[in-house]
């Protein structure tokens, strides 16, 4: 097999897109003991990447060896394997990619007057000459793939490719606190991370401020040959995907289940069923103990005793998570007064007041829908009784369905809509803002309008008018979550699962009240489908006579 041959078939499984070609230049850069790294891209990096740092430099003999398949100065042995400390050491990334991509590499050591430069064209040398420069080395990759038209026709948008590098570069920032990073795209600064001292404050340039001040620092935990520590938000901030869990053994960014599931045990009870923590770990291990030669990209290593790593993250983070002070009557479950509750075992009803009974009484006689109130199960359920039984009404679900069907009818003649005094600000992933802002149209239809507000954050400039929410931030929040990532379906963008999704958001947010129960049975009962929600589940559930008598050993022959 040809060597360009066989470097573009290594470029097959090293260099997938542009994030990457990235993440090899950038493993090498900090290998080299870079200081600042500085990463520029053109349309997507599809046309140019181009890597700069301050590292040690190579000589004009050594810039000529990395361009030689598996020619490494990180690996001597093959006992070194097991030992293994840097983040590249395969020798294939700088070949592969010269191989795919009109390459140009500039490197001078510090201790050298003259640095060297070398053109490469698809996997040819083309020159290689004297070259002036600060101390490191820039690499730049040109017309990727523009020898592969069959690889290059998979390549995504020019905003996804961004997006890709973007999170590539962030995933670097965390692993190297003590590195200036720098992401400038199509000549325009996205982000600028002078270099910190502690994890936390990565960490903080990166979440926000807002979100930052929300990190629970986890107690480091050693473990047999390993030790872990990092951070986590409270449960509220639990999202559908795993993409805000991080992971980095031994300075090296990994994906492994084992951490989703020591983090999804730490807060166990904590965290409402299909949604995932956000985590950012940082794992030292006796290299001895994983094994990073496992996958063509790095993305994925494999723990010797990855039951041990699991049980190590579970128990630091419910550790971090314990309440500090719990007196007794946190501790207790609150029970309703009264001698003959004392030692109840089943569901809790809360007796209503005469008070009220004399209001819903009143209340029964305007527009009847037959049912009388009793009381409340667990202050989530209102329990009514009909001509026919035992009726259980979710104030919940009847919210929702209120909500949908007003924006249904307010969508005919026109959504109202409230302007926010201060816009709300929305941290997002770029490919996520990328979405939104394409989407504008489609969100303004029912209510939301959206802005780019910088960077990757967006603000929310209007909300629909008549949603009862107390924090449009957390509400808009979960909105945006279950929007871009639940459940995908056809339309994901149309009128009626968005309206649907924001009922649902808002409906889920309100404190069900005996007081208004019976109000918001009849404004249930003006809707056109009254006896399911927007989603589907049923908003009343009815018990017969009949049935709960059979139950009971009543009624039989």
């Amino acid at each position: 097999m040809p060597d360009i041959l066989a470097s573009q078939v290594a470029a097959g499984e090293v260099v997938e897109r542009p994030a990457s070609v990235v993440k090899e230049l950038v493993e090498n850069s900090l290998d080299a003991g870079a200081k600042s790294v500085l990463v520029d891209i053109e349309r997507g990096g599809v046309w140019l990447i181009r890597v700069t740092d301050d590292g040690c430099g190579m000589t004009r003999e050594d810039a000529l060896l990395s361009l030689e398949r598996h020619a490494t100065s990180k690996l001597r042995t093959s006992a070194d394997l097991a030992t293994i400390l840097t983040l590249g050491f395969r020798g294939e990334a700088v070949p592969s990619i010269a191989s795919v991509a009109k390459f140009r590499m500039m490197t001078r050591q510090g201790s050298s007057m003259v640095g060297t430069e070398i053109i490469v064209d698809g996997g040819k040398v083309r020159d290689v000459r004297d070259s002036g420069g600060a101390p490191g080395t820039v690499i730049e990759a040109r017309n990727l793939f523009f020898n592969m038209p069959a690889r290059r026709k998979f390549m995504r948008t020019e905003t996804t490719e961004a997006a890709q590098v973007e999170q590539q570069i962030r995933l670097h920032a965390l692993a190297a606190p003590g590195v200036r990073f720098r992401f400038r795209k199509d000549d325009r600064v996205v982000f600028d991370l002078p270099s910190v001292a502690r994890k936390v404050d990565r960490v903080r340039q990166l979440v926000g401020n807002e979100m930052g001040s929300e990190l629970v620092t986890m107690p480091e935990r050693i473990g047999p040959g390993m030790r872990l520590s990092g951070f986590v938000l409270p449960a509220k901030h639990a999202r559908k995907g795993r993409r805000h869990q991080f992971l980095f053994v031994n300075g090296r960014p990994i994906e492994d289940a084992a951490v989703s599931k020591g983090l999804a045990e730490g807060f166990r009870g904590n965290l409402q069923e299909g949604l995932h923590p956000a985590a950012w770990l940082w794992l030292d291990m006796e290299t001895g103990l994983v094994d990073v030669n496992v996958h063509p990209a790095k993305r994925e290593v494999r723990f010797h005793r990855p039951f041990e790593v699991r049980d190590l993250i579970a128990q630091a983070v419910a550790e971090c998570l314990r309440p500090v002070h719990a007196s007794s009557t946190q501790l207790q479950r609150r029970e309703p007064a009264g001698e003959d509750h004392a030692n109840a075992t089943g569901p809790v009803f809360h007796q209503i007041q005469p008070e009220l009974v004399i209001e819903a009484d009143e209340e029964r006689n305007s527009p009847n829908h037959g049912f009388r109130l009793v009381g409340m199960l667990q202050e989530r359920y209102v329990i009514l009784e009909s001509e026919g039984g035992l009726v259980l009404f979710d104030p919940k679900a009847a919210m929702e369905r209120i909500l949908f069907e007003n924006l249904a009818k307010e969508r005919v003649r026109g959504l109202e809509t409230q302007q926010q005094l201060v816009p709300i600000l929305i941290e997002l992933e770029a490919s996520e803002l990328e979405v939104l802002l394409r989407e504008k149209m489609s969100l303004m239809e029912i209510g939301i309008e959206v802005e780019a507000f910088g960077g990757n954050t967006l603000q929310i400039v209007s909300l629909p008018a008549h949603m009862p929410v107390d924090d449009p931030k957390a509400y808009i929040d979960d909105f945006l979550e279950e929007m871009l990532h639940g459940p995908i379906s056809v339309g994901k963008f149309a009128f009626d699962r968005l309206a649907r999704i924001l009922a649902n958001k808002a409906a889920m947010r309100i404190t069900p009240r005996l007081s208004e129960a019976l109000g918001l049975l009849d404004k249930l009962f003006r809707c056109d489908l009254p006896y399911c929600a927007a989603d589907g589940r049923p908003t009343i559930t009815e018990y017969n006579r009949k049935d709960i008598d059979r139950r009971f050993g009543l009624g039989r022959s």
